[in-house]
């Protein structure tokens, strides 16, 4: 192996333990690998940023702003409503849920489908009474499995086909990916709906907003006595009196109240003050003098909204900028004009004191802030409203013109009229064109860290290829494994890969592991297709952890997930995926 190689695999396997660790952002870590390996001139300067116009990137971007148009036509509500009416059978709501994020998951973002059908899968589980433990793993699990069939579907399907380009053959195209990936889809949903659901644990302490959240239990009634030394002090210095240990959520003054008063807000003699925060702060508050309890247990959650001020419940995503930042940091009243009530994870609520905790991706919030605000605040935050999102009419007009913006757009990569990047770009300009999408809203649907994730890490995968490094990595797989058949190998490469995505972003799995898997099939004389569709399966197969991928993420916090519960369920799924995956490549894909 030369010097130059190894540098590279160095990098890349600093790079690997730094996702691993998760102590900074994925899309920091791949762009200073991609520094690394640049400044080392392993990667010719007019290459260092060519991964932001690679056609993968490109087209990962299309697609999120297209299922954007999505939504906001309504289309995906007009399945939601569908869906609601499923009654109480667990096995049919698992069964239905899972198809249709798993159908959705194929033409859309897999995170994205998630995120449409979350308040519903919540929903369902609070109507008939049931944890939503046992709908939102299955849903997650889904998500994953419908991104397998089409190019489109995940970005390691898009990067696959790239790197076939790339060694001389056709790219993938849209369907080529259907004759495996349908059929282990179909398994596993199938699987899902009839068995994995029993096996995922019931958390019933997460089984309803009421119980997750007892305004009574972390709200207290104040009033300000007439010899207060508070009176005409502001709401921010009562606050900081206490370091940010409590948060007033009402002011009443007589007949009028005030909800999620402004920082800056004057008290008054005689005005009742409904307080966030742990008895040991309201204690030390009302020790300070000039503020007696007058009412304890009383406040219910209508007391904290009307008809401009509404409380909703929120989920940290994991790309959020608010990750490992606390409130007080974040000043939310003042910057955001919301106040945060309460905080749970992994289906517990945090009593601690909430501007000192540091939030974590999945972390599920109790936000009060104005109605017409709330959407806007929760997207700046990086968090998605869960089950308190109100379905869309969808007119009948609208819907149509996005399914046929997409569709057009599907058909025209599919006849080879366009090449994918293009197509979908162009039908993403109709949306926006179209008013189906407004610009701002194209510009915030794009997942700006996967999109750098992505473009910093192809060209490291190139220059590890260039470098020699892919192909001495194969040549020792080879050795290592002489002796075994072709087939036992392209197994091998699906479990690994497997492995891999469990602990490691799938898109990054992807760029490692596909020159590769070329270089393997290089060497064993045989096709590199079917050890490309090896990949493609593995890095779509993240069902052991949270972490592998955000889906799995997504639901840990609302479903009172534990890190244990995924292998639970997905260890079965996965000796499924893998048991069916290498024959069913093998046929549709001979070496």
């Amino acid at each position: 192996m030369s010097w130059d190689a190894g540098y590279v695999f160095a990098v890349l396997g600093l790079a690997l333990v730094l996702f691993v660790w998760a102590r900074w952002r994925y899309d920091l870590v791949a762009l200073a690998a991609l520094l690394a390996v640049a400044m080392a001139g392993l990667i010719p300067p007019g290459e260092v940023f060519s991964g932001f116009g690679h056609p993968a990137v490109v087209t990962v971007a299309a697609v999120l702003i297209l299922s954007r148009g999505l939504r906001n036509a309504g289309v995906v509500d007009v399945i939601a409503k569908v869906l609601l009416r499923a009654g109480g059978n667990t096995t049919l709501q698992v069964s239905l849920l899972a198809l249709c994020v798993a159908l959705l998951s194929g033409f859309m973002n897999n995170v994205g489908a998630l995120a449409l059908l979350l308040p519903v899968a919540i929903q369902m589980a609070r109507k008939s009474g049931k944890s939503p433990s046992l709908l939102l793993m299955p849903l997650a699990f889904g998500s994953l499995l419908g991104g397998l069939p089409t190019l489109i579907g995940t970005p390691p399907n898009l990067i696959i086909a790239a790197s076939r380009m790339e060694h001389g053959a056709d790219r993938f195209r849209m369907f080529d990916f259907a004759p495996v990936g349908l059929a282990v889809m179909a398994l596993g949903v199938v699987f899902v709906g009839l068995v994995g659901w029993r096996l995922v644990p019931q958390r019933k302490n997460s089984s309803s907003r009421d119980d997750l959240f007892q305004v009574k239990e972390y709200t207290t009634e104040l009033r300000v006595e007439s010899k207060s030394k508070w009176i005409g002090k502001t709401i921010s210095e009562l606050e900081h009196a206490l370091e940010d240990g409590l948060t007033v959520a009402r002011i009443a003054r007589g007949e009028h109240r005030t909800l999620v008063p402004s920082a800056w807000e004057t008290l008054r003699e005689d005005d009742s003050l409904i307080v966030e925060g742990d008895p040991e702060a309201v204690k030390a508050l009302i020790d300070k003098g000039g503020l007696e309890l007058s009412g304890r247990g009383d406040a219910t959650e209508k007391d904290l909204q009307s008809d401009e001020v509404s409380v909703v419940e929120a989920i940290v995503r994991p790309d959020s900028f608010i990750e490992n930042r606390t409130a007080a940091w974040l000043r939310l009243r003042t910057r955001y004009g919301v106040n945060l009530l309460a905080v749970a994870r992994q289906g517990r609520r945090i009593s601690r004191r909430l501007a000192q905790i540091r939030f974590q991706a999945g972390d599920v919030l109790l936000l009060q802030g104005a109605r017409e605000n709330l959407d806007d605040t929760m997207a700046q935050l990086g968090c998605l409203p869960l089950a308190e999102r109100e379905l869309r009419i969808g007119q009948p007009r609208r819907v149509l013109l996005a399914l046929a913006i997409f569709g057009a757009g599907v058909a025209a990569s599919i006849a080879g009229l366009l090449p994918v990047e293009v197509a979908f770009v162009a039908s993403s300009a109709l949306m926006v064109l179209g008013r189906l999408v407004s610009l701002s809203e194209a510009y915030d649907s794009v997942d700006w860290p996967v999109i750098v994730l992505l473009a910093a890490l192809i060209p490291v995968g190139g220059a590890m290829e260039t470098t020699g490094g892919s192909d001495w990595l194969a040549a020792l797989l080879l050795q290592a494994g002489a002796g075994l058949p072709p087939a036992a190998t392209l197994i091998l490469m699906l479990l690994a890969t497997m492995a891999l995505s469990n602990v490691i972003n799938n898109a990054a799995v992807a760029v490692v592991m596909a020159p590769i898997a070329v270089a393997i099939a290089h060497g064993l004389e045989v096709s590199s297709d079917p050890f490309l569709m090896a990949v493609a399966v593995g890095a779509s197969s993240a069902f052991l952890t949270p972490i592998g991928h955000q889906s799995n993420t997504l639901v840990m916090g609302p479903g009172g997930y534990e890190f244990g519960d995924y292998w639970k369920m997905g260890l079965p799924l996965s000796l499924l995926v893998a048991g069916a995956g290498g024959p069913l490549i093998l046929y549709f894909w001979p070496l």
